[in-house]
Protein backbone atom coordinates (compact mmCIF):
# COMPACT_ATOMS: atom_id res chain seq x y z
CA UNK A 1 0.00 0.00 0.00
CA UNK A 2 1.61 3.39 -0.58
CA UNK A 3 2.06 6.17 1.15
CA UNK A 4 -1.12 9.17 1.21
CA UNK A 5 0.89 12.28 1.17
CA UNK A 6 -1.44 13.66 3.97
CA UNK A 7 -0.32 11.24 6.40
CA UNK A 8 1.29 11.99 9.48
CA UNK A 9 4.17 9.82 8.51
CA UNK A 10 5.60 11.21 5.53
CA UNK A 11 4.62 14.85 6.60
CA UNK A 12 6.63 13.59 9.33
CA UNK A 13 9.43 12.64 7.25
CA UNK A 14 9.68 15.49 5.22
CA UNK A 15 12.23 18.52 7.05
CA UNK A 16 10.81 21.41 4.56
CA UNK A 17 7.30 21.80 2.84
CA UNK A 18 8.30 22.39 -0.94
CA UNK A 19 6.64 25.53 -2.41
CA UNK A 20 3.83 23.76 -4.39
CA UNK A 21 2.42 22.28 -1.21
CA UNK A 22 1.84 25.67 0.56
CA UNK A 23 -0.91 27.88 0.15
CA UNK A 24 -0.07 30.42 -2.52
CA UNK A 25 1.20 33.73 -0.51
CA UNK A 26 -1.90 36.57 -0.23
CA UNK A 27 0.51 39.55 0.87
CA UNK A 28 3.64 40.10 -0.30
CA UNK A 29 6.60 42.20 0.03
CA UNK A 30 9.02 42.92 -3.17
CA UNK A 31 12.68 44.21 -3.40
CA UNK A 32 14.53 45.62 -5.90
CA UNK A 33 18.15 45.20 -4.69
CA UNK A 34 20.94 47.59 -5.38
CA UNK A 35 24.16 47.94 -3.78
CA UNK A 36 23.34 51.21 -2.45
CA UNK A 37 19.50 51.26 -2.28
CA UNK A 38 17.01 48.56 -2.08
CA UNK A 39 13.58 49.57 -3.16
CA UNK A 40 10.45 48.18 -1.75
CA UNK A 41 7.08 47.55 -2.44
CA UNK A 42 3.77 45.94 -0.69
CA UNK A 43 0.90 44.17 -2.45
CA UNK A 44 -1.77 41.20 -2.09
CA UNK A 45 -2.28 38.73 -4.43
CA UNK A 46 -6.03 39.35 -4.53
CA UNK A 47 -5.61 42.63 -5.90
CA UNK A 48 -2.97 42.42 -8.11
CA UNK A 49 -1.75 45.31 -7.27
CA UNK A 50 1.77 46.97 -5.92
CA UNK A 51 2.79 50.45 -3.83
CA UNK A 52 5.86 51.56 -3.39
CA UNK A 53 7.43 51.89 -0.19
CA UNK A 54 10.43 53.76 1.05
CA UNK A 55 13.65 52.35 -0.27
CA UNK A 56 16.34 51.44 2.27
CA UNK A 57 19.41 53.40 2.17
CA UNK A 58 21.76 51.76 5.01
CA UNK A 59 24.02 49.06 4.51
CA UNK A 60 25.39 46.38 5.86
CA UNK A 61 23.59 44.57 8.98
CA UNK A 62 21.26 47.79 9.43
CA UNK A 63 19.97 46.45 5.74
CA UNK A 64 18.37 43.44 7.62
CA UNK A 65 17.32 45.00 10.97
CA UNK A 66 15.14 47.75 8.13
CA UNK A 67 13.84 44.87 6.19
CA UNK A 68 13.35 43.02 9.78
CA UNK A 69 11.17 46.39 10.79
CA UNK A 70 8.96 46.28 7.56
CA UNK A 71 8.29 42.45 7.71
CA UNK A 72 6.77 42.97 11.25
CA UNK A 73 4.98 45.82 9.79
CA UNK A 74 3.19 44.70 7.07
CA UNK A 75 3.32 40.77 8.13
CA UNK A 76 4.11 39.40 4.56
CA UNK A 77 3.41 35.78 2.84
CA UNK A 78 6.45 35.43 0.91
CA UNK A 79 9.03 38.17 -0.63
CA UNK A 80 10.07 38.40 -3.97
CA UNK A 81 12.86 40.22 -5.60
CA UNK A 82 14.06 41.19 -8.97
CA UNK A 83 16.98 39.20 -10.32
CA UNK A 84 18.62 41.49 -13.23
CA UNK A 85 20.28 40.45 -16.26
CA UNK A 86 21.98 41.56 -19.27
CA UNK A 87 19.15 41.91 -22.39
CA UNK A 88 19.94 38.93 -23.97
CA UNK A 89 19.33 37.31 -20.83
CA UNK A 90 22.70 36.70 -19.84
CA UNK A 91 23.81 36.77 -16.27
CA UNK A 92 25.99 39.31 -14.78
CA UNK A 93 27.65 40.53 -11.29
CA UNK A 94 24.14 41.99 -9.89
CA UNK A 95 22.41 38.81 -10.90
CA UNK A 96 24.78 36.48 -8.44
CA UNK A 97 24.44 39.44 -5.96
CA UNK A 98 20.56 39.73 -5.83
CA UNK A 99 20.43 35.93 -5.28
CA UNK A 100 22.73 36.53 -2.72
CA UNK A 101 20.19 38.56 -1.29
CA UNK A 102 17.26 36.69 -1.64
CA UNK A 103 19.01 33.87 -0.06
CA UNK A 104 19.88 35.79 2.67
CA UNK A 105 16.38 36.56 2.89
CA UNK A 106 15.22 33.04 2.94
CA UNK A 107 17.89 32.44 5.62
CA UNK A 108 16.70 34.73 8.26
CA UNK A 109 13.41 35.37 7.78
CA UNK A 110 12.18 31.63 6.84
CA UNK A 111 9.90 32.87 4.11
CA UNK A 112 9.74 31.98 0.50
CA UNK A 113 11.46 33.91 -1.84
CA UNK A 114 10.20 34.35 -5.41
CA UNK A 115 12.89 35.33 -8.15
CA UNK A 116 11.35 37.48 -11.00
CA UNK A 117 13.48 39.59 -13.87
CA UNK A 118 13.86 42.63 -14.00
CA UNK A 119 14.72 43.65 -17.05
CA UNK A 120 13.48 47.53 -17.66
CA UNK A 121 12.16 48.00 -14.36
CA UNK A 122 14.50 51.05 -13.87
CA UNK A 123 13.81 52.41 -16.99
CA UNK A 124 9.86 51.83 -17.21
CA UNK A 125 10.51 53.23 -13.48
CA UNK A 126 11.98 56.73 -14.80
CA UNK A 127 9.49 56.80 -17.32
CA UNK A 128 6.97 57.07 -15.60
CA UNK A 129 8.28 60.40 -13.46
CA UNK A 130 8.63 58.06 -9.94
CA UNK A 131 10.95 60.43 -7.50
CA UNK A 132 11.57 56.88 -5.81
CA UNK A 133 13.20 54.84 -8.83
CA UNK A 134 14.09 51.74 -6.41
CA UNK A 135 10.57 51.49 -5.22
CA UNK A 136 8.46 52.21 -8.12
CA UNK A 137 10.99 49.49 -9.61
CA UNK A 138 10.34 47.11 -6.57
CA UNK A 139 6.38 47.49 -7.47
CA UNK A 140 6.81 47.05 -11.26
CA UNK A 141 8.61 43.64 -9.76
CA UNK A 142 5.82 42.82 -7.77
CA UNK A 143 3.32 43.47 -10.74
CA UNK A 144 5.02 41.21 -13.01
CA UNK A 145 5.27 38.29 -10.24
CA UNK A 146 1.17 38.97 -10.25
CA UNK A 147 1.18 38.48 -13.76
CA UNK A 148 3.22 35.32 -13.63
CA UNK A 149 1.28 33.51 -11.35
CA UNK A 150 -2.17 34.48 -11.94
Amino acid sequence: MSADRSSPSTAASAPWPSFSDLPPPASLLAFDFGTRRIGVAKGHAMLKQAEPLRAITVSGEARFEAIARLLKEWQPDALVIGVPRHPDGAEHEMTQAARRFGRQLKSRFRLRVYEVDERYTSVEAESLGARDVDSTSAALILEQYFREHS
